[in-house]
C-alpha cells in the first residue's frame, strides 16, 4: 500500500486502475500536503493472490468499504483512475443504500473511469490492443505511454500478463457493468469527473454521459491529456481536484 500524509488529516482513498498503483502514486503524493491519503494494491494486481469472494468490482467495493468501516473512518474521499473510477463509483453506490455506512464517503472523484455503458460511446476492447495501441488509444502524446514489450524483465511480463488476467475476472472482457449507468441517481455525495480530452480509452463524451446520471456531478475537462490527465497533465489534474475537494 501506497501511504504519505498527516493521519489526522481527512482521509483519501486512492483506487488505482489496469496499470497497477504505481500508475496513481502521483495521486497519493500530491494529496499528502493536506489529506492522509493512501493507495492500496487491489487483490490480484501485482503478485498478490486474488481470494475467490472478489469476482467483480461490486466484491472489491464492498470489501474496501468494510475495511473504511471497520478502521473507523468518516469524511472520506474516494479517488479513483479508471477501473479505479468505477469502483469508486460503487462504493458510492453501495455506502447510500447501507444505513450503516452513512457519512462514511464525503466525495468521489472519477478520472477518466470505466465501468458503465453508455450508447454511442463504447469502452475500447483493451484487451484486444498491443503496447502501441494501448499508447495510441490511452495517451495524448502515444509515444510518452509506450513501452516496449522487448524492455521487460521476464518477471516484469509475467506481473503485466497476470494484471491482466485478473482485471479481465474482475471487470469483465467489456469492463463494464450494463446496470451502473442506471443506478448512478442513487449516489448521494458530491462527484467530480475529471477527464483527459484526447482519452480514447472513454471518451469525454462518455465521461459527460456518466457525470449527467449522477445528481449534481461536475466535469472538468483536461487539455492535452488521455486517459491518465494525473500523469500527462498534473498541474491541470491538481487544480480541479484540489478545487472540488476544498468545497466537498
Amino acid at each position: 500500500m501506497l501511504e504519505a500524509g498527516d493521519p489526522e488529516s481527512r482521509t483519501a482513498l486512492v483506487l488505482h486502475g489496469g496499470g497497477g498503483p504505481q500508475t496513481v502514486a502521483p495521486i497519493v503524493k500530491h494529496l499528502a500536503s493536506t489529506m492522509h491519503a493512501f493507495a492500496p494494491t487491489h487483490p490480484g494486481w501485482d503478485g498478490t493472490p486474488l481470494p475467490v469472494s472478489v469476482a467483480s468490482v461490486a466484491d472489491l467495493a464492498s470489501g474496501y468499504l468494510a475495511r473504511l468501516f471497520d478502521r473507523g473512518e468518516r469524511d472520506v474521499a474516494l479517488i479513483g483512475s479508471s477501473i479505479g473510477g468505477w469502483i469508486a463509483l460503487e462504493m458510492a453506490l453501495q455506502a447510500a443504500a447501507d444505513d450503516q455506512y452513512a457519512g462514511l464517503i464525503s466525495a468521489v472523484v472519477d478520472i477518466d473511469g470505466v465501468g458503465a455503458v453508455v450508447e454511442g460511446e463504447p469502452i475500447a476492447d483493451f484487451f484486444a490492443l498491443d503496447a502501441r495501441g494501448l499508447a495510441e488509444v490511452a495517451w495524448h502524446d502515444p509515444d510518452r505511454g509506450y513501452q516496449d514489450p522487448a524492455s521487460l524483465t521476464d518477471a516484469q511480463r509475467a506481473i503485466q500478463q497476470a494484471n491482466g488476467r485478473t482485471m479481465a475476472a474482475i471487470t469483465g472482457a467489456g469492463m463494464s457493468d450494463p446496470s451502473l449507468l442506471g443506478r448512478l441517481g442513487t449516489v448521494q455525495v458530491p462527484t467530480l469527473m475529471v477527464w483527459g480530452e484526447s482519452d480514447r480509452v472513454v471518451t469525454p463524451e462518455y465521461g459527460r454521459a456518466v457525470a449527467h446520471a449522477i445528481p449534481g456531478a461536475q466535469f472538468v475537462q483536461i487539455p492535452e491529456a488521455g486517459h491518465l490527465p494525473h500523469l500527462e497533465a498534473p498541474e491541470a489534474t491538481w487544480a480541479a481536484i484540489d478545487s472540488f475537494l476544498a468545497r466537498s
